[in-house]
């Protein structure tokens, strides 16, 4: 994608691209449309005589940023407007990625107030999925820091909205997947920060429920959480994981270990996954083997670890994507209300561990309370992340299963990284996603803005 955003041009440059999430599930033939200037884009809407979604770096796991009929990259508007140094306030396009925010903002005593687990991703696209990170219990989703924003409707209106002004709009539009308009600016708030790195306290726990009570334990008193499980585990084991819990390191500590330059992140050599590998290298002895080496190896400990290492580990390696093999991977975010949190995950994982489908990354966050956003995914609870290589049927088998589950316990799934969900399932997870649909119709009574996901959800395509 980077190298197609590149490309600037007010007119079509591409009758047709072949596009994917992240997850390389499914692939599309697109057409793709490079638009900077206002003007421009409000000329594509006008004549515009089939839909479109807007795109950034295409991190999305599924098809939330693909539509056979037309993709706008974003790359395009990636400009800096202003930026309050001592407020913390910053304004951009919504093609500036978080890792360009972070390049600015660093060295003078700031960071994101919340962050994802890639920093690949654009403002436009973090506001679309109401994005979160490690310290959801804590401090929200990335909605909560957006002071506004200029929406563009499929009239080619442009809309200031913010949570005093176009308040309806504004939280339809974040966690909206980018149906209700194209996100052209935002500012943000960012949250003042002692040094770039976090004090990690690493703690290993047996099984699950040894993980919830270590939850339970630390929630209060650590700003950053996350579990790496072992979702091959069984019996006595099951669910067993290593749990980091970090908070922001103070100058002291950080200098005290010799780091001279305390907002300076060390460099380090990127790695790259050349080519895509066969499927059969996820395969379920090779994850076990992994899962039962990692335990081993991470045990109770504390640790110094820059921003860059916690926040973002996969970052490093360039196109990790690739080790799914070719027809790429599925990722499946289960979110369930906390007092039924424990017991739901273990049913998810028992029928994981049962199915013999591995995932090789199984991560477990603890979630607070939920914001206005109408599709905004988060509430008070735990959130478990996986992905599984994509077999066909027998992967969409195994996330049917799932998917009873998460409606007997009152779950969801994320929709930045669905990719299978039915339109049934999901109108029963989200209970205001008929409020949005009258939002979107105000909006975009054509339904100018729809993805392949829309539609088969069903907001924007009746099942």
């Amino acid at each position: 994608m980077n190298e197609l955003a590149a490309t600037n041009t007010a007119q079509n440059s591409l009758n047709s691209t072949r596009l994917s999430g992240w997850g390389n599930y499914p692939k599309l033939d697109c057409r793709v449309y490079f638009q900077r200037r206002i003007e421009d884009l409000q000329e594509l809407l006008g004549t515009a005589s089939s839909s479109l979604i807007a795109r950034g770096l295409g991190r999305s796991y599924g098809d939330s940023a693909v539509n056979s009929d037309g993709v706008l990259l974003q790359r395009t508007r990636d400009r800096f407007l202003s930026f309050d140094v001592n407020s913390g306030c910053i304004t951009c396009e919504a093609g500036v990625s978080l890792e360009e925010i972070i390049q600015v903002a660093l060295p003078k005593g700031w960071f994101l107030p919340t962050t994802p687990g890639t920093k690949f991703v654009t403002v436009g696209g973090a506001i679309a999925a109401d994005v979160h990170g490690k310290n959801h219990h804590r401090d929200g989703t990335w909605g909560q820091y957006v002071r506004r924003f200029s929406l563009m409707v499929a009239e080619g209106a442009i809309l200031e909205c913010s949570p005093e002004e176009n308040a309806e709009v504004f939280w339809a539009t974040v966690g909206g997947m980018g149906l209700t308009g194209i996100i052209l600016e935002a500012t943000l708030q960012l949250t003042r920060v002692p040094s770039a790195y976090v004090d990690v306290h690493q703690r290993r726990a047996g099984n699950l429920g040894e993980l919830f009570d270590l939850f339970l334990e630390t929630d209060e008193q650590y700003k950053y959480s996350v579990a790496w499980i072992d979702c091959l585990s069984q019996g006595s084991k099951l669910g067993r994981s290593v749990l980091l819990l970090g908070n922001d390191a103070s100058v002291e500590l950080v200098q005290n270990s010799g780091i001279r330059q305390p907002f300076v992140l060390p460099g380090k050599r990127s790695k790259s996954i050349p080519l895509q590998l066969p499927g059969l290298a996820m395969n379920k002895l090779a994850i076990k083997a992994f899962n039962s080496l990692y335990y081993r190896r991470h045990g109770d400990k504390q640790l110094l670890v820059d921003f860059d290492s916690y926040f973002y580990p996969l970052d490093s390696v360039h196109h990790w994507n690739r080790i799914y093999g070719k027809r790429g991977f599925v990722q499946y975010q289960a979110l369930f209300p906390r007092k039924w949190s424990q017991e739901a995950m273990t049913r998810l994982l028992e029928i994981i561990s049962k199915s013999g489908q591995a995932s090789f990354l199984a991560v477990l966050k603890s979630s607070g309370a939920a914001n206005q956003g109408l599709l905004s995914y988060l509430f008070d609870g735990h959130t478990l992340a996986l992905d599984f290589p994509y077999r066909g049927e027998k992967t969409d088998r195994l996330c049917r299963q799932l998917d009873e589950v998460m409606l007997e316990f009152n779950g969801r799934v994320y929709l930045a990284k669905d990719a299978l969900v039915s339109a049934e399932t999901f109108s029963q997870m989200y209970p205001q996603l008929e409020a949005f649909k009258r939002i979107k119709k105000r909006l975009d009574p054509e339904t100018l803005f729809r993805s392949h996901q829309s539609d088969r959800v069903g907001i924007t395509c009746t099942p």
